[in-house]
C-alpha cells in the first residue's frame, strides 16, 4: 500500500532519554564493581561501538566477563540492564508527539542498534505497542532505505532523528521525498563539531514535545 506521507522516529535520544540511561548505568557499575570497572566498562564498550558502528550494551559486558570470569555481580548488571525501566525514561510530550503525526500517516520507529537489547529497550519503554509494532532496527539505518520504502512506501517520508549526521545522510539519498526533522535533545544534538558540520535539518525542535506545534498537511499534498 502506498501511503501518502511515512514518519519514521528515532529512539534513543529522540524519544527516549538514553542519555539518562547511560548515566544510570554508569552510577550502577560504580557502586557495584568500583571506579576502575566501571572506566574500563565504558573503554571496551567505545571500543565495540568503533568496531560495530552502534552501541551494543550487552557486547560490551559480555567482553568485560570475559576479564571478570569469576565475578558473580556481572550476572545481575546483566538482569539490571535488561529490566530497566525505560518507560521513565520517555521524554515529555515523546507520545504526544507521536500521536500528533498520525493524522497524516502511519508512524515507524526507525533505529539504529544491536538485536536483543534495543528491541527490548523499545518493548520496555513502550514504544513497541505505541507504534503498534513497526519498529525497523538495522545496524546502519541510512544504509538500509531501500528496505524501509519496501516495506513502509510513500511518497513523501519526515524522518525525526537528533543526530545530524544521519539527517544528513538520508536527505542526501531521498532528496525532495524527505522532510528531516531535528530533534535538539541528547550529547549529539550540542556537540558543537557536529553542529558546524551537517545541516541542522529542515525543522528543529528544542524537545521532541514541540511536534505537536507543526503541521504536515502540505507537505503530503506534494
Amino acid at each position: 500500500m502506498m501511503h501518502e506521507l511515512v514518519f519514521l522516529f528515532d529512539v534513543d535520544n529522540t524519544l527516549l532519554d538514553n542519555d539518562r540511561v547511560q548515566a544510570d548505568l554508569d552510577v550502577y557499575f560504580r557502586e557495584e564493581h568500583g571506579a576502575a570497572a566501571r572506566d574500563r566498562y565504558w573503554e571496551i564498550f567505545e571500543t565495540l561501538r568503533n568496531e560495530l558502528g552502534y552501541a551494543d550494551y550487552i557486547g560490551a559486558l559480555e567482553r568485560y566477563r570475559l576479564e571478570a570470569m569469576c565475578d558473580p555481580r556481572v550476572l545481575r548488571t546483566s538482569n539490571w540492564l535488561v529490566d530497566y525501566p525505560f518507560s521513565e525514561r520517555l521524554y515529555p510530550g515523546a507520545l504526544d508527539a507521536v500521536n500528533h503525526v498520525r493524522r497524516w500517516g502511519p508512524v515507524v520507529i526507525l533505529s539504529d542498534g544491536d538485536a536483543v537489547f534495543q528491541p527490548r529497550k523499545v518493548e520496555r519503554s513502550g514504544l513497541w505497542r505505541a507504534f503498534d509494532g513497526h519498529v525497523l532496527i538495522y545496524v546502519h539505518k541510512e544504509e538500509a532505505l531501500d528496505d524501509v520504502a519496501r516495506r513502509y512506501p510513500a511518497n513523501h517520508y519526515v524522518v525525526i532523528d537528533d543526530k545530524l549526521r544521519i539527517l544528513d545522510a538520508i536527505k542526501k539519498i531521498w532528496g525532495s521525498h524527505v522532510t528531516t526533522v531535528f530533534a535538539r535533545q541528547g550529547h549529539y544534538a550540542t556537540d558543537a563539531e557536529v553542529l558546524a558540520k551537517y545541516p541542522h535539518g529542515e525543522i528543529q525542535l528544542n524537545h521532541i514535545a514541540d511536534l505537536v506545534e507543526h503541521q504536515f498537511s502540505e507537505k503530503a499534498r506534494q
